[in-house]
């Protein structure tokens, strides 16, 4: 490795610079939340910047606990987030794998108007009417099957999958695997970066879901826990004024908001690094030819 010149030190200076920067800000709030979810209101309104509080008060906390709305939308948005996100890796895995066989009859066809849906679709109200018509409204399936597979990421796992090796496939085939046991023993294991980051991607979404909620759902207990989250911050805390305790002074809409936001990202937040390292290997799906 030759010497590097003063330019690409400079170069690499001002990236790590800039990088730092905006991670930083992309943390801010975070952290700012986090703090003042366990702020006393009082100290707040002194030190609205502050990020290190001089008392902990877990009393916010011990309110949101005691909320029955929020673990009724726990439990919606976990069923949603586990349910939709093994039938999304499902239907992606036996879509992409024959999609990645150049002599499929009618690949081209499927895959045009598998890339027609990218751009073009029904529209709100036609898909509520459809909604309606398979008698998924009011159930939790209204918010797990509408986006069950996505086109885009269809087309990156079969463009993955693609790039295995054929000579992995037809040495199964001489030993008598058929095409069932190819995917299972030897597709799958060597998609698990590509898996796990659609896994991560499709989880997060399935866990901030709150629009197709209003649009599919009226019933309260049907809420997945975003859209109680946007009824308690952006509709005025309805839900927090029903449990806050008046009496405890250092627990006030603010906060009881505050510690909220933080115990619903809470899940998402601790299983991302159990599954990072296979997230960065699967970042450039199907951009190498391996």
């Amino acid at each position: 490795m030759g010497i590097r010149s003063f330019k690409d030190k400079l170069f690499d200076s001002l990236n790590y610079t800039v990088i730092t920067i905006f991670a930083l800000v992309c943390l801010f709030p975070f952290l700012y939340v986090a703090a003042f979810s366990v702020t006393s209101y009082t100290e707040y309104l002194q030190h609205p910047l502050k990020l290190i509080p001089y008392k902990l008060e877990f009393g916010a906390y011990k309110q949101i606990f005691e909320m029955p709305v929020l673990w009724t939308g726990y439990r919606n948005t976990i069923i949603i987030t586990v349910a939709g996100v093994a039938l999304n890796i499902f239907l992606m895995l036996i879509t992409a794998y024959p999609l990645s066989k150049p002599d499929l009859k009618g690949r081209n066809v499927i895959l045009l108007m598998i890339t027609f849906t990218m751009f073009f679709n029904g529209g709100l109200i036609p898909n509520f009417y459809l909604i309606r018509s398979l008698d998924l409204y009011n159930t939790l399936w209204s918010l797990i099957l509408p986006g069950a597979l996505g086109a885009y990421n269809l087309i990156l796992m079969k463009s993955f999958i693609q790039n295995i090796p054929s000579s992995l496939e037809e040495s199964a085939q001489i030993d008598g695997a058929n095409e069932v046991t190819i995917l299972a023993r030897i597709i799958i294991p060597l998609s698990k970066p590509a898996i796990a980051t659609f896994v991560i991607f499709h989880a997060v979404t399935q866990w901030n879901t709150f629009f197709n909620a209003i649009i599919y759902t009226s019933k309260r207990d049907l809420w997945p826990l975003m859209l109680i989250v946007r009824d308690l911050v952006v509709d005025g805390g309805g839900v927090a004024r029903d449990v806050m305790d008046a009496a405890n002074s250092g627990v006030t809409e603010f906060t009881i908001k505050m510690a909220i936001i933080i115990f619903s990202t809470l899940p998402i937040l601790l299983i991302f690094p159990f599954m990072q390292k296979y997230f960065m290997k699967g970042m450039l799906i199907g951009s190498i030819k391996g």
